[in-house]
């Protein structure tokens, strides 16, 4: 059994459902069908995974893991997403509850410091990745904040389990991120901010994807380099090409084919 000793300095728990129709990323339907938005909700995590693997051979010290639910759902992650995330079961009534449960799980586990991190962001920088695990090992308490373009936060990682962070807090809504930082504030808390990325929640942010992963690569001027998100891109090449989600979308064939 791995001891405290040999593990990753940083914890970072991918907070994971398991894929079922009618269940998951239900906020892109329409234009998706319960069922394709069951499927990207399965490549997105792979993708994920393998972005934290990346950032891992990169040199950054973490260790990933899946925070799961619904509970008995183990196989799903083992066989569809990755055998070499570590699970942590975090299904509790609150979302910040299930925050908490997976941060305070990795630090009892042994890690100096612990992050929870989307699953609605697949082409994530792997950079950010990196800077998150540096920030983090520095010396003294403080919170590393990934703010989201829709007002939330895509990862949050902190040196002690600080739980007025999740507290009071409007979940699913534009007001978290800035709440979240208030809490801050008002425990004393540093915090370090991240650049700024997106979550794929809605039509248009599906449509970035698309340009992201099949599109020509573009010159950002953060310098920013998306992760190519491979699980996602076959499964969008795929759907272009059997079925008629181009046409849902809005796009043209020469986009999809590219």
């Amino acid at each position: 059994m791995e001891g405290k000793a040999d593990r990753a300095a940083c914890g970072v728990a991918v907070m994971a459902k398991a894929s079922a129709p009618g269940r998951t990323k239900t906020r892109l339907v329409p234009p998706l069908t319960f069922a394709e938005a069951a499927e990207l909700n399965t490549v997105f995590l792979r993708d994920i995974v393998r972005n934290l693997a990346a950032a891992r051979a990169a040199g950054a010290d973490l260790q990933a893991y899946l925070a799961f639910g619904p509970p008995g759902s183990e196989s799903f992650f083992t066989q569809e997403v990755s055998p070499e995330a570590d699970l942590i079961e975090a299904w509790m009534p609150g979302f910040g509850d299930c925050l908490f449960h997976a941060l305070s799980e990795m630090f009892l586990r042994g890690h100096a410091a612990a992050c929870v991190l989307n699953a609605d962001s697949p082409t994530l920088p792997t950079s950010i990745l990196i800077e998150l695990s540096e920030r983090l090992a520095r010396p003294g308490d403080r919170a590393v904040f990934g703010p989201s373009e829709d007002g939330g936060y895509y990862v949050l990682g902190l040196k002690a389990p600080h739980r007025r962070l999740f507290e009071e807090i409007a979940w699913s809504t534009e007001t978290v991120a800035e709440a979240t930082l208030a809490r801050a504030r008002e425990i004393g808390l540093p915090v370090e901010v991240l650049p700024r990325w997106y979550d794929i929640d809605d039509r248009d942010c599906l449509i970035r994807l698309v340009h992201e992963t099949l599109g020509e690569p573009a010159d950002r001027e953060d310098g920013l380099q998306p992760h190519p998100a491979p699980a996602s891109a076959a499964y969008l090449r795929r759907a272009f090409a059997e079925g008629d989600l181009a046409d849902r979308l809005g796009l043209a064939p020469p986009m999809v084919e590219a």
